[in-house]
């Protein structure tokens, strides 16, 4: 009887403060989340909100539903960003424009980067993404290898790989130390006469998650 009170709840549209609350509060949080990471606490989302932590904590009890909004809220902006680079007139530059835009917006948010870096970790994070991002990304290569301006041996897989890498290329001299990977990266996907094919193979989707783990050093 409880579940299906709760579940009822969960399904009524809030009502318009709440919901300004509920925007207030994620708006809020990727803030202090791109500043402080992911484990910043509801008292300093509050604080910068104008409202009380017990609102915070009404809206979002536990905070794995918090990141989980978040998540699904910054997965819809780099689907969003990858639409605008299937729209730019050349493939190539579009995948590029992608792989840029998507970078800027992890290195500069700590909080997205960890998000993002979660959703390998993830099952459910793993699965909104691949069904969100993965068809697009799909299309940015196949769209540039049929333009024949993109290595025939680049998988999404790849792109995806380097871009969690490239995510932390970043140092106290040099923050935007992933833009010479970047170019580096853009250097070696162009295809060229005589290339010689890329050794092995690119890593499964499953592979992900172990990769990650050897990132972070677990």
């Amino acid at each position: 009887m409880i579940s299906e009170t709760r579940a009822t709840d969960e399904c009524r549209p809030l009502r318009a403060d709440a919901a300004r609350n509920r925007e207030l509060i994620l708006e809020t949080a990727a803030q202090v989340f791109a500043e402080h990471g992911l484990e910043a606490g509801y008292d300093e989302i509050a604080r910068r909100a104008g409202i009380g932590v017990g609102t915070v904590y009404r809206r979002f009890p536990q905070r794995a539903e918090l990141v989980q909004a978040l998540f699904e809220s910054r997965i819809a902006e780099i689907v969003a960003i990858a639409g605008q680079a299937a729209e730019r007139p050349d493939a190539f530059d579009g995948l590029a424009w992608f792989l840029e835009k998507a970078l800027e917006r992890q290195v500069a948010d700590r909080g997205l980067k960890e998000v993002m870096a979660s959703s390998i970790v993830h099952d459910q994070h793993r699965v909104i993404g691949r069904e969100r991002l993965g068809p697009i990304l799909e299309n940015l290569v196949a769209r540039a290898q049929a333009a024949g301006t993109l290595r025939p041996d680049i998988t999404p897989t790849d792109l995806g790989m380097q871009l969690m890498v490239m995510s932390s290329m970043t140092t106290a001299e040099q923050p935007d130390l992933w833009r010479r990977c970047l170019a580096l990266l853009l250097e070696g996907l162009r295809q060229r006469p005589g290339q010689e094919p890329l050794p092995l193979c690119a890593p499964a989707d499953e592979a992900m998650q172990h990769l990650m783990c050897n990132l972070q050093g677990r």
